[in-house]
């Protein structure tokens, strides 16, 4: 596989790269990577093939967005080809209760201040940050079809939202004749899995595209953490990574450093790779602070775990799924016994009691 095997997005037209690159790191250096080292990443990234770009407007106070406009004026050229990515939701002034959330006048205020920033006249995917409990759901997707016919946005999607809110939105667009939720990003990894059951379900029912969020875990399955080593100096996440640092995720590590080792690659491509052979997902987004990270990460690319792999990793980070996953699994065999239904054979089901 390669940046160049593109594949389209959920119910979309968009055509992205297997790895898109995250631009939250993009600021003006004081945190994470300043003007000059994100435009070596980000032609990096573009020069290889990639062309899934994606930012916030609130990430590091609008400087993320900044930075990629400052880089399409100085690449002309850069950004027709590129798949670019922003979202709203996000409140950029804290004292005013209508500059973030999924209402109408916060989105159209939200988008116009992202397109300056960005030095674009459209967005390829918009995303919903995450879910606005205060806002009717037909004012978020009435307004966000507005943006779609205006020809100031080409797709929309949903971020940290809840299955149930994702199914509604998908079947109200769908009957009201309004642009439909083309993707979801979600949190997904190795130590994050809770996902595979109600959203990912969502996901494949309605044919949405799933782009995972830190697929290392803050940097927990980077591979510079271990038994040994559970602090890093300069780590600018070491505090999200921290609270995944237990025997649990040690014996992940052990696992993940072994395979990696059979197949000559590192432990952040081992866990990026698990991530990217899902099934559901479309494109996984990676971060770089440094463009040592960004060639760690593209390393992924070239990794594919075999079946037993993959089994192993997964036995040993299952998730527990809420009510009513175990007790639906527990029964298949009382609604089939030990027939075959669509090619599938059920385990016997035995009554207790």
């Amino acid at each position: 596989m390669s940046l160049t095997d593109y594949r389209t997005i959920g119910t979309s037209g968009l055509r992205v790269s297997p790895l898109a690159l995250g631009a939250m790191t993009f600021d003006d250096g004081s945190w994470g990577s300043s003007p000059e080292t994100s435009f070596g990443i980000l032609d990096r990234y573009l020069d290889a093939g990639g062309n899934f770009v994606d930012t916030a407007n609130m990430y590091n106070a609008g400087a993320s967005e900044q930075t990629l406009g400052q880089y399409f004026t100085a690449r002309p050229g850069r950004r027709d080809r590129m798949v670019l990515a922003t979202k709203f939701a996000g409140s950029m002034d804290a004292a005013d209760p209508n500059s973030g959330g999924a209402g109408r006048k916060a989105i159209r205020g939200q988008l116009d201040a992202s397109l300056r920033r960005l030095n674009t006249d459209y967005i390829d995917l918009y995303w919903m940050h995450q879910w606005d409990r205060h806002t009717p759901i037909e004012e978020t997707l009435s307004t966000l079809d507005e943006l779609v016919r205006a020809g100031k946005v080409n797709a929309i999607g949903l971020s940290n939202t809840p299955a149930w809110w994702v199914a509604q939105a998908v079947t109200t667009a769908r009957l009201r004749g309004w642009e439909s939720v083309a993707a979801l990003q979600v949190e997904y990894s190795l130590l994050a899995r809770t996902v595979e059951g109600e959203t990912f379900g969502a996901a494949r029912h309605f044919g949405l595209g799933v782009t995972p969020w830190s697929p290392l875990a803050s940097g927990a399955l980077s591979g510079k953490y271990s038994r040994t080593r559970t602090s890093v100096q300069g780590s600018g996440r070491a505090a999200y990574a921290g609270v995944h640092l237990n025997e649990s995720t040690f014996t992940l590590l052990d696992t993940l450093e072994k395979i990696a080792g059979d197949l000559g690659t590192t432990v952040a491509a081992t866990a990026l790779a698990w991530v990217r052979q899902r099934p559901e997902v479309t494109s996984t987004l990676i971060g770089a602070r440094t463009p040592e990270q960004l060639e760690a990460n593209l390393a992924s690319i070239d990794v594919v775990l075999t079946t037993e792999q993959i089994r192993e990793l997964d036995g040993l980070t299952a998730p527990s799924l809420d009510y009513p996953h175990a007790v639906a699994d527990s029964m298949v065999g009382f609604q089939q016994g030990n027939t075959t239904i669509n090619g599938l054979s059920a385990e016997a089901f035995v009554r207790r009691g």
